[in-house]
């Protein structure tokens, strides 16, 4: 499915969290999202990536957003990631690749010089009406949250 633009309505989604509770974007109707897709739990990027949202979490919470990671992780390698880096928000359970799919972020790859499928790291900033307002496809993972943040000012 092609990735959705900005100004277009954010896909909807509704999958399990790290808790195995059911979580839909329509939950969060009235706030802004930070939708972040990212390859793999426990990895050094990602790993970056979350510790960033985690670290200006509050400051980010204070402005009106609430953070949503993604990944194909199951449920238990969610929860253990996010006790591990006391992650305070919301990670969803993709392993059917819906969510990556309706969001167009799978796609091509290249490590080492082999090229695979993957999860693109990519980040939607969604408005209180769940408008898509910002796209970021070439995320920092180490300063995410701030790349955001510049992107809003």
């Amino acid at each position: 499915m092609a990735k959705p633009k900005v100004g277009d309505s954010a896909p909807a989604i509704t999958a399990k969290n790290q808790h195995g509770d059911t979580v839909s974007l329509s939950d969060f109707k009235g706030r802004k999202v930070i939708l972040y897709f990212y390859p793999k739990d426990n990895t050094p990027n990602c790993t970056d990536e979350a510790c960033s949202f985690r670290d200006d979490y509050r400051s980010l919470q204070a402005d009106g957003f609430e953070v949503i990671g993604v990944s194909a992780n199951t449920e238990r390698s969610h929860r253990n990631f996010a006790a591990k880096f006391s992650l305070p928000f919301t990670l969803l359970v993709d392993t059917d690749l819906k969510i990556v799919n309706s969001y167009g972020v799978w796609g091509e790859k290249m490590l080492f010089g082999r090229t695979y499928m993957g999860i693109l790291r990519t980040t939607f900033v969604i408005d209180e009406r769940g408008i898509i307002t910002h796209i970021i496809d070439k995320v920092d993972s180490k300063n995410a949250s701030q790349q955001v943040r510049a992107l809003l000012e």
